[in-house]
């Protein structure tokens, strides 16, 4: 999937992408890197609202599973069951979210678990940076659920 493609499919089915201005700088089953400015983004203290800082995190996370699965066939229901967000630095500007690939072996057994059952979670991560600063980590258990 290239970038414009997964930038107009959050657009139009989660809205919330669209206004906090979201593009897609890179998308591929192995790094989703997303971007966010802070202009829609901010809060009464003129940093970026923790909020968006989380929802790009989910978001880039989400797209990596959207992503892995789509290369794949049909891609199935996927909601975010649990999450935590570790704030480290305030943001003044532009911030990113990457999603990187899960280990090779979860992944494996994912796969598995979803088609043997038609369900199947898997643990994924994402970095939000401002410039070359961390500025939090997110950890998320998303929840794949196939169509039948």
């Amino acid at each position: 999937m290239i970038p414009d493609d997964l930038q107009r499919y959050l657009h139009e089915h989660i809205p919330l992408s669209r206004a906090m201005d979201v593009s897609v700088l890179h998308a591929s089953p192995e790094r989703i890197l997303l971007q966010a400015p802070l202009a829609p983004n901010i809060n009464h203290r003129e940093t970026a609202f923790g909020g968006s800082l989380s929802a790009l995190a989910i978001l880039s996370a989400w797209s990596l599973l959207h992503v892995r699965l789509a290369a794949a066939g049909p891609v199935p229901r996927l909601v975010i069951q649990r999450n935590a967000m570790h704030y480290e630095a305030a943001v003044l500007g532009d911030f990113t979210a990457e999603a990187l690939a899960p280990d090779p072996a979860a992944w494996s057994s994912f796969i598995r678990m979803l088609d043997r059952k038609g369900k199947a979670r898997i643990a994924v991560a994402s970095t939000v940076r401002t410039g070359d600063a961390v500025a939090g980590r997110f950890d998320g258990e998303f929840v794949a659920l196939a169509s039948h």
